[in-house]
């Protein structure tokens, strides 16, 4: 066919048939203009081609011009999955596959820098060589379930086609070959028309054919059909109206392309053309030679026209790509400068980390860069952030030297707790649980896979010991409910009580009181008031019983220490100890300034004159070392009660 001499198509089979009938059908095809040089126009053309054999061959490619093509770098896994789950649910497959591949792509990028970051961390923490990394991400496993469905799908729907495809092909052969059989002199040209017309419309109902073959088949179709027109000399008013009619229709189809050239949606206006090359190429038939040239070189012309616009839309998309290059490249400078600042605390690491976390979905979110240096930005991203990364490692990897030791410290605490929980001698095991537990607070972190369990078996060893603890106590409570109660009545029969006057006797009396009043045990806390009204009594009957003071006061102390060691309050017993350890201090010095004081009395020359001071000083010492001598028993007493 003439207008499709610059379709770039293999040539086709069959003869040319001149105007003389006498041209064989068997000669070898020669089309017009043959050894022009293909133009520009002709590289534009044949894209087009390209393009309409692929949709030709698979109606459903034509609507992923209806489905937008996302920026699937900047959307994160979650969006990339649920995108991906939304296509292959609700779109035909074969117009959405170059959206999955797209998904695919992006989602795989991301996923593998996500697990390259894991290993490293992972390698950073473990320093044992056995042990194997591995990462489990449900996200990857549904990914992995919709993109076998949508291959699923494709292998279903390339079955089918394949098959049609094929009968397609054996049933367009077959009619150009029945084209090529009704050139023939002999026949009646009314009956051939009739034949030529049909086969036309088989041809038109005969469907999709592999796009590899629609070039060679639709030229060869085309090449045989102006053959038979040309034959149409014998019936030049039927051959005319044809042409005429064809004419008009590819006179429409430039006049829109004009329009087309005004659309503001560029690639809209260029699919339309799309769709218009093939209605030209499949649709409508030739025209006469004095058209042929001048229709298909001004749809041509139109045709380059629209590709240049489309060109500058191309190079105006690229320059916005070099603009997001740019902010990639600052992106990945800043992150490179992240990877150099050297910080000493876990809480700086947290801030630095935040930071690159931003600068990565900055990254995602500068949109696209120019397709032949997307891998070397990707590259150096990714270098930028591993770098990073092996920084923060050797911090946290110094880190997990000191949580290796606090796992040692708490496994030790651990096993001391395991060892005491069974223990019955809660007067001696108490403070030492507490005391493991203030240990285990002042130790810091453990690895983080042992934290969870480490902690488990600390607390259930604690619980255990305190839940026994205090289901003795609850024991204790009734009988210390009693001892009150004994204590109580106690109490009258302490008031009754008078001295004989026999110093000895009374004595002993006294202390049998004493003695009595401890082995009833125990009171309850909030009952506890019951011991001053105890010591009350004792402190009349002392004054009535003629003791010396420092038996007296002995005695008193001796009383107060028992009920303190009893009621197992070791904080006051501490306090107290502290107290008579200072006392016996501050006696000593005033003894010391005292005798300091007599040295001086003693130098003078009026020693004899001042002798009363000196008797004073000296009984004022004599005091004060008996107060010093009480002081000291008091002490040896609490000590020898904390021994036993």
């Amino acid at each position: 066919m003439l207008e499709e001499k610059n379709d770039n198509l293999p040539m086709a089979e069959g003869s040319l048939v001149n105007n003389s009938t006498e041209s064989a059908a068997s000669e070898t095809p020669v089309l017009e203009n043959t050894a022009v040089p293909e133009t520009e126009n002709q590289t534009v053309i044949d894209a087009i081609a390209e393009t309409n054999a692929e949709e030709s061959e698979d109606e459903t490619l034509k609507e992923r011009h209806d489905i937008p093509m996302q920026d699937y770098d900047a959307l994160p896994l979650e969006s990339l999955v649920e995108e991906l789950k939304n296509l292959v649910t609700n779109e035909k497959v074969m117009s959405v596959k170059d959206h999955v591949e797209e998904i695919k792509k992006a989602f795989l990028t991301k996923y593998n820098h996500l697990i390259e970051e894991k290993k490293e961390e992972f390698l950073a923490e473990n320093q044992d060589p056995n042990e194997e990394f591995q990462y489990h991400s449900p996200l990857k496993t549904k990914f992995d379930q919709l993109y076998s469905i949508f291959k699923d799908n494709r292998n279903t729907h390339f079955k089918s086609l394949q098959t049609n495809l094929k009968t397609n092909l054996e049933n367009r052969l077959a009619i150009v070959e029945e084209l090529k059989e009704l050139i023939n002199p002999q026949e009646n040209i009314k009956d051939t028309l009739k034949q030529f017309n049909d086969l036309r419309e088989r041809w038109k109902n005969a469907g999709p054919i592999p796009k590899d073959k629609y070039n060679h088949v639709w030229n060869n179709y085309h090449f045989h059909v102006e053959n038979f027109y040309d034959y149409l000399h014998l019936d030049r008013e039927a051959r005319d109206l044809d042409f005429k009619h064809n004419l008009e229709q590819k006179q429409k189809i430039v006049t829109r392309v004009e329009e087309l050239l005004k659309e503001a949606d560029v690639n809209k206006a260029f699919r339309e053309l799309q769709d218009l090359h093939r209605i030209w190429k499949e649709d409508i038939g030739p025209v006469s030679r004095e058209h042929r040239d001048e229709i298909w070189n001004k749809f041509s012309d139109l045709t380059k026209q629209m590709h240049d616009k489309r060109e500058v839309l191309f190079e105006n998309l690229r320059g916005t790509e070099l603009e997001n290059l740019e902010k990639k490249k600052e992106i990945i400078a800043k992150i490179e400068v992240l990877a150099t600042e050297k910080v000493n605390a876990h809480s700086q690491w947290l801030t630095q980390i935040e930071k690159v976390e931003a600068l990565r979905n900055a990254f995602f979110s500068a949109g696209k860069v120019p397709a032949d240096l997307n891998e070397q930005t990707w590259a150096a991203f990714k270098t930028a952030v591993r770098n990073f990364n092996s920084f923060k490692n050797s911090f946290y990897k110094d880190i997990k030297k000191d949580q290796n030791d606090n796992l040692s410290k708490k496994t030790a605490l651990v096993a001391k707790a395991k060892e005491l929980q069974e223990s019955v001698d809660f007067a001696a095991t108490t403070p030492i649980m507490k005391q493991i537990q203030e240990e285990w607070k002042q130790i810091g972190h453990v690895p983080r896979k042992y934290s969870d369990k480490i902690w488990k078996e600390f607390k259930d060893a604690c619980n255990h010991y305190f839940d026994k603890l205090k289901e003795q106590k609850n024991e204790e409570n009734g009988e210390e409910v009693e001892a009150f109660d004994n204590k109580k009545a106690y109490l009258e029969k302490l008031r009754a009580f008078q001295l004989t006057g026999d110093h000895k006797t009374d004595l002993d009396a006294i202390k049998l009181h004493i003695e009595t009043w401890k082995n009833f045990g125990k009171v309850p806390f909030p009952r506890r008031h019951i011991e001053g009204k105890f010591n009350k009594i004792l402190d009349a009957l002392f004054e009535k019983l003629s003791l010396s003071k420092k038996d007296t006061e002995m005695m008193r102390f001796s009383n107060r220490m028992d009920h303190l060691s009893e009621s197992n309050d070791t904080r006051k017993l501490d306090n107290e100890k502290i107290f008579l350890m200072r006392k016996i201090e501050e006696v000593q010095n005033e003894i010391f300034q005292l005798e300091n004081n007599i040295q001086f009395f003693t130098n003078t020359r009026n020693a004899k004159k001042e002798n009363s001071i000196v008797l004073e000083v000296r009984k004022n010492i004599a005091i004060h070392k008996e107060s010093l001598d009480v002081w000291k028993e008091k002490l040896k007493q609490l000590r020898n009660l904390k021994q036993e």
